[in-house]
């Protein structure tokens, strides 16, 4: 039996998916981020030697046995120092070299348009646009949290508690995003949200993106602020894909594919907001709901570098 390795290493946990030669899915498993600025490569070589061996073990199979891997790795390409490092990982893992390296993003794109040209934009822990047409590839923000990441959900939870202390202070008028913020940390005094995230969660980039979803539900209980946090997140999305689009070299009415990934998604209000910003741009866009997840697109796209899967 056939089988390929997807690997999914995002910002909040990295999936492992096994498929066979069918493109049928013969085990899966999740592990922790693999998210290693901050934290240090070894990091990397930890979470995928556990998630491996679990996924393999479900199987019931060998590394030996896997004809081709794919190790989608957030920040893969970007510190041109790591990457060499990053990329001998998989072969002390996998015994072999039948695998590639590359960014995350790329199991995003797979999974979502399944291999057909069009762009795929992310909104995680983290966000960027991946696209390919007639060969050409094009990647658009991904800049990390400190200076970029627009629309994600760690830019959501930074600027939802950017509103939090202002209405602390008195500087915006209280929302529900108020309660919200206070019962989801867990604390009495606000000041004591300083402690939370600089003391316990040592501003760790997961922790704080998951406090996208409190700057959810106050929009869904009408606080005017969370709703233009969320407003703004969509239209900074859109940016990212219409910078795509120019890259791709799509033009006039020509309509450019476009599916999606990652968390933020998965709230129905956000995908509203989404769908509504981009029919603003025009009527250039197509958008689509994503065929798979990234662990899976991850998966297809090393059967497609086998030559197993070809390119639609």
């Amino acid at each position: 039996m056939a089988l390929f390795l997807g690997v999914d290493a995002g910002g909040s946990k990295t999936a492992f998916v096994l498929l066979d030669g069918d493109g049928q899915v013969v085990a899966e498993t999740r592990g922790p981020s693999g998210y290693y600025f901050g934290s240090g490569i070894e990091t990397v070589a930890t979470v995928l030697a556990d998630g491996l061996a679990q996924v393999t073990a479900l199987a019931g199979v060998h590394t030996d046995e896997i004809d081709y891997a794919f190790f989608g790795l957030p920040g893969y390409g970007e510190v041109a120092a790591d990457t060499d490092r990053l990329g001998v990982i998989p072969r002390g893992l996998l015994g072999h070299d039948r695998y590639i390296c590359d960014n995350d993003m790329i199991g995003g794109w797979a999974g979502s348009l399944g291999g057909y040209d069009g762009v795929n934009v992310i909104s995680g822990t983290g966000s960027m646009v991946y696209g390919e047409r007639l060969g050409a590839t094009c990647r658009v923000g991904g800049w990390g949290e400190l200076f970029g990441d627009d629309g994600s959900a760690y830019w959501i939870a930074s600027r939802g508690l950017n509103a939090f202390s202002r209405m602390s202070d008195g500087r915006l008028p209280r929302g529900p995003l108020y309660d919200i913020v206070r019962e989801r940390v867990g604390i009495t005094r606000d000041l004591d949200l300083v402690g939370v995230v600089m003391d316990q969660w040592r501003g760790a980039r997961s922790e704080i993106a998951r406090l996208s979803k409190a700057v959810v539900e106050a929009d869904a209980a009408g606080d005017p602020a969370a709703a233009a946090i969320l407003a703004d997140a969509c239209h900074e999305l859109t940016e990212l894909v219409g910078a795509a689009r120019d890259l791709l070299g799509y033009t006039g009415t020509e309509a450019m594919p476009v599916s999606y990934s990652g968390g933020m998604f998965t709230a129905p209000s956000f995908l509203t907001g989404f769908t509504a910003a981009l029919e603003a741009r025009g009527p250039g866009y197509r958008l689509q709901p994503p065929m798979f997840g990234p662990g899976i697109g991850s998966a297809l796209y090393a059967m497609r570098k086998h030559g197993t899967l070809t390119q639609p």
